[in-house]
């Protein structure tokens, strides 16, 4: 779990209790908190009151997740005989989620609601989520929803009825990193642990997922406490806590994406060189710019990259810098992480706490020029930048 997100929660509630109520929609990358919040939320509505619903990981067939949802529904259901086809499971959902109450009336939580469009591959369904949204809209029940697909959430509300709140879950603060350090706090006087905190959300840009396995690193290795550049260059060999989430996040986009390895490409060429146009990403991909513009569009659909003043870019500088590091055919050195780390952190960091990226913590153990294994564990490691 996650920092407590109150202002969030609240926004969420006053949505639930306006008159009338409004549906809101949590929006946020992979590892900003989305799920956290919503559990959170259950617990403060009461699971007699409310149900927590992971679309993502139950939404395999209409009939499974029809069965699923109300197998351990806290609210009174209506049993049916009548479910033969996947369309039948469908409306049995839809109707379930309009009609089902508890003792004062029903919240429903779900998680990854993009996730029932992929229930359109069953004869008879073609516009589930258009259906689920106006579901909701007209329904006396009250509903949370969640995805880390920022510009599909908006496409999808644009018919749908105005009862739809997007609301989006940024990263934490320097205050909120910091009551993430309680483990070293015996190593730090109170404007140390500030400093520490404000350079770990610079190179993470507060992203809970990314800011919590970092400070837990921190807290493991007592001799790298205090230095959150060391921290992350460890973070970031291969199989390393880091390393696998980027990869994780880097695979989860681009599979919900048309045209795999063109968009792989596109995502090294921008790792190597960041802000460029429509002309000059087609140039280095050796396509036209009507195909570019394409696979730029899928990019963008899955947020994997955005643009302003006709310039592309990342929306997440930390997955930029993995690509950069993991994306090619040998696994990098020590060395090579290292150094791109270390570049990374003096572009984020402001100038008062670029410290860590000069101070050498340690030697590095063995040659250079050896790459890491997967799963191999080797004591951080920094190098003099000269």
């Amino acid at each position: 779990m996650y920092p407590h997100r109150p202002a969030i929660e609240q926004r969420i509630l006053a949505a639930l209790h306006a008159s009338p109520p409004r549906i809101p929609w949590l929006v946020g990358a992979s590892g900003t908190g989305r799920t956290s919040v919503l559990l959170r939320l259950r617990e403060t509505l009461g699971p007699q009151q409310c149900q927590y619903v992971d679309v993502e990981r139950s939404a395999t067939t209409p009939e499974r997740f029809q069965a699923a949802l109300i197998d351990k529904s806290p609210f009174e259901v209506t049993s049916r005989n009548d479910i033969d086809t996947a369309r039948d499971a469908f409306d049995a959902t839809l109707d379930f989620f309009e009609k089902a109450r508890g003792t004062s009336g029903g919240t429903f939580l779900l998680d990854e609601v993009l996730e029932f469009k992929t229930f359109e591959s069953f004869p008879g369904l073609r516009h589930t989520l258009r259906e689920l949204l106006t579901a909701f809209g007209r329904s006396g029940n009250r509903f949370v929803l969640s995805t880390r697909y920022a510009k599909r959430a908006a496409r999808a509300i644009k018919d749908a009825p105005a009862a739809f709140e997007i609301i989006p879950v940024p990263g934490l603060g320097a205050a909120d990193v910091k009551a993430m350090l309680p483990n070293t706090a015996e190593h730090h006087v109170e404007e140390e642990l500030a400093e520490l905190a404000g350079a770990i959300q610079a190179l993470t840009l507060g992203r809970p997922l990314y800011v919590q396995t970092i400070t837990e690193a921190l807290a493991t290795h007592a001799d790298g406490a205090g230095d959150p550049v060391a921290a992350l260059t460890g973070l970031l060999v291969p199989g390393a806590a880091l390393s696998n989430a980027c990869h994780m996040i880097y695979e989860l986009r681009l599979h919900r994406a048309r045209g795999y390895g063109a968009l792989k490409a596109i995502l090294d060429v921008l790792a190597e060189e960041e802000s460029l146009t429509l002309t000059s990403i087609a140039q280095r991909m050796h396509r036209t710019p009507g195909s570019t513009k394409d696979y730029l569009t899928w990019l963008e659909d899955v947020d994997l990259i955005e643009m302003h003043k006709k310039r592309y870019s990342y929306t997440d500088p930390l997955l930029r810098l993995w690509v950069r590091l993991h994306c090619r055919s040998m696994p990098p050195t020590l060395e090579h992480i290292a150094r791109e780390v270390q570049e990374y952190a003096l572009g984020r960091l402001p100038k008062g706490e670029r410290r860590w990226v000069s101070v050498a913590t340690r030697r590095l153990p063995e040659p250079a020029s050896q790459p890491m294994r997967a799963g191999e564990n080797r004591p951080w490691a920094m190098i003099e930048i000269d």
